[in-house]
């Protein structure tokens, strides 16, 4: 049955499904998050940039609650797979066949790039925000009392939305495979994305020249990246539209 035939509580039924599945699939990953969570925390500790600053706790439960969600992090991303692959199996029904299969292979370079954001953030720009900030306390004349919990608050801050930023080139193949953009398109409001990439940077970053800048530039980057990989999909696209009109006209 096609998905657009399903009713609503139908499609609602569909939707518990692929969370029932996830729900299973976070639980076994929550139980792996165990086993190296202590190591994860450990090491976001004790590594090069924490180890230039006391850490303390204020509260009884902080080392409970960063334990806690480091062991969360671990499990989400063991899972991600699982849940890109749930998303994707819940909207596949409504696209073609061809666009089933490559938007299935995007799966795994969207996992990759995640990582790759997560990895450039916390050992490029987690660590240049944390120098400038100890710098710029020490000419205060400010002694600095960093609290763990607001330690990883930060780091999550900084290393996560990151993550989701190196999407960007994978978003836009997607878009323009289903035709939804173009390479025009993107071009042509170049100088709204940069503007709104420099909001979101503006909004992430401290109030720094060079922190800002970078900020930005990877995001500047990973747009006009983008604009060349849509390219890609934009052929793509077309050449699918051509092949079904084709089938139509062979039909009748």
């Amino acid at each position: 049955m096609n998905k657009d035939d399903l009713t609503i509580v139908e499609h609602l039924e569909e939707l518990r499904k692929r969370l029932m599945i996830i729900a299973y699939f976070l639980a076994g990953g929550v139980m792996i998050g165990f086993f190296f969570g202590k190591r994860v925390t450990k090491f976001l500790t004790k590594d090069d940039v924490p180890k230039e600053i006391a850490l303390n706790y204020f509260k009884v439960t902080d080392p409970l609650t960063i334990y806690i969600t480091v062991i969360m992090l671990i499990a989400v991303i063991i899972i991600s797979p699982v849940i890109l692959y749930q998303l994707w199996a819940f909207v596949s029904p409504g696209l073609h066949p061809k666009e089933r299969k490559v938007t299935l292979s995007y799966i795994p370079i969207s996992i990759v790039l995640f990582l790759i954001g997560l990895t450039f953030s916390y050992f490029i720009i987690f660590p240049y925000m944390i120098h400038f900030t100890l710098g710029l306390a020490a000419e205060m004349g400010v002694n600095q009392m960093i609290g763990v919990r607001e330690y990883f608050n930060e780091l999550l801050k900084f290393t996560i939305p990151f993550g989701f930023v190196f999407q960007l080139p994978i978003l836009l193949l997607f878009l323009t495979r289903l035709g939804i953009i173009s390479p025009k398109f993107l071009k042509k409001n170049r100088k709204y994305a940069y503007f709104g990439l420099m909001v979101i940077a503006a909004i992430i970053a401290p109030p720094d020249v060079m922190t800002y800048i970078i900020f930005v530039l990877p995001m500047i980057v990973l747009y006009e990246v983008s604009i060349q990989i849509s390219k890609i999909g934009y052929r793509q696209y077309l050449k699918a539209e051509q092949q079904q009109l084709e089938e139509e006209l062979n039909k009748d």
